[in-house]
């Protein structure tokens, strides 16, 4: 098979299929209409631009989006330019809103980022900023296993093909000096591609032996009696890996960037805030999930789940571009052009402003 046509296949693959959330079905869905989306009586609009669409994950590990939402401190920073927001359930269907204009920003992670813009050959989105750390783990049937060298042999879930806990997990069983088919998952170790939302019952069943998920299915099995045998964060230099990050269209961001100024400090605003009072924080990210899901996380579930979050504005460029390396390494991308993935100039024209540090794009800025 030619190189070009194993790209674009790899790339198929796994932008057909979903990623984790807890929300929205479908294209994506509308967030609940509240009073944190009220725009303030005689609040002057940015550019005169009435709206502005913003994609998130009903997913903890979006929880500056959530929080943002839930306290209106998105709308605070946008005046009267309405916040609009849609959550969704598969990262592909985020990117298909975005390049449809259907969505203006997103929260998305590092997987679906790569491959929106290495599809369109680096014309569809930048990220502009980073929103969280870290929330894999890998968690297993303690009966079962004991020890890092007794998941050989063993069927452990990832959330899908490709996606950013499949190439962790297959990065680390390469490590391990372990042989599995990337596509099929079979080998030393069973990778059994399972939706987050079916993992727990999988687990219940005793169909895996485990899984190598974000948070918080990780505490959902837990709960359920699994124990954490790895955290990822420690595979990773300062336990920090983005998980998490902001994307744009870049038709948007050329037409509109005191729009997505205001928005990106709406975003580091709130993660000032969520670091600051970190139980209000989390009570208001449940609150959030259960105005968009109509179910709010247990306690046995969201408190450990939070706790491995680190929320931050630097979006760990040079973790992204190892994720995709990782990928290439396990076959099932090849080597994609980031270059110019990452426009930083405005979070960091808004970080000097909060006086905060700038942060660094790996070299994989626009020029």
């Amino acid at each position: 098979m030619p190189a070009t046509t194993a790209f674009r296949r790899s790339l198929a693959v796994i932008a057909a299929l979903p990623l984790l959330a807890l929300a929205a079905c479908g294209y994506g869905s509308q967030a609940t209409d509240d009073e944190t989306d009220k725009v303030a009586a005689g609040a002057e609009k940015i550019d005169g631009l009435d709206t502005v669409r913003i994609g998130y994950f009903g997913n903890l590990t979006h929880a500056t989006a959530l929080v943002g939402h839930q306290e209106g401190l998105f709308q605070k920073e946008l005046g009267g330019t309405k916040a609009e927001y849609a959550t969704f359930n598969a990262g592909p269907s985020e990117i298909e809103a975005l390049n449809s204009g259907s969505i203006d920003i997103g929260w998305i992670g590092p997987s679906p980022a790569i491959n929106g813009y290495a599809k369109s050959d680096g014309k569809s989105l930048r990220i502009i900023g980073g929103s969280a750390s870290g929330g894999v783990k890998l968690v297993v049937d303690p009966k079962k296993i004991k020890s890092l060298d007794d998941v050989k042999g063993k069927k452990i879930a990832t959330p899908q093909l490709g996606n950013t806990q499949d190439v962790a997990f297959l990065n680390w069983i390469a490590e391990k000096g372990w042989k599995v088919d990337a596509q099929s998952g079979k080998g030393d170790v069973s990778v059994v591609r399972t939706d987050n939302k079916i993992t727990p019952d999988a687990y219940k069943s005793g169909s895996i032996d485990g899984a190598w998920v974000p948070e918080p299915t990780a505490s959902k099995l837990v709960a359920e009696g699994a124990e954490v045998l790895l955290d990822e964060a420690g595979l990773w230099p300062d336990k920090k890996f983005v998980i998490t990050n902001i994307i744009v269209s870049q038709k948007f961001l050329k037409e509109h960037p005191k729009v997505v100024e205001a928005v990106l400090r709406g975003s580091v605003k709130t993660n000032a805030w969520i670091n600051e009072n970190p139980d209000e924080a989390k009570a208001a990210a449940n609150e959030r999930l259960k105005q968009d899901s109509g179910k709010a996380l247990p306690a046995e579930v969201l408190d450990p789940a939070w706790e491995s979050i680190q929320i931050l504005n630097d979006p760990l460029a040079s973790t992204l571009d190892t994720q995709a390396a990782h990928a290439v390494k396990a076959g099932l991308l090849e080597k994609p052009d980031l270059n110019g993935i990452y426009d930083l100039t405005l979070l960091n024209k808004v970080l000097k402003a909060e006086g905060e540090s700038e942060v660094d794009d790996a070299g994989l800025g626009v020029k």
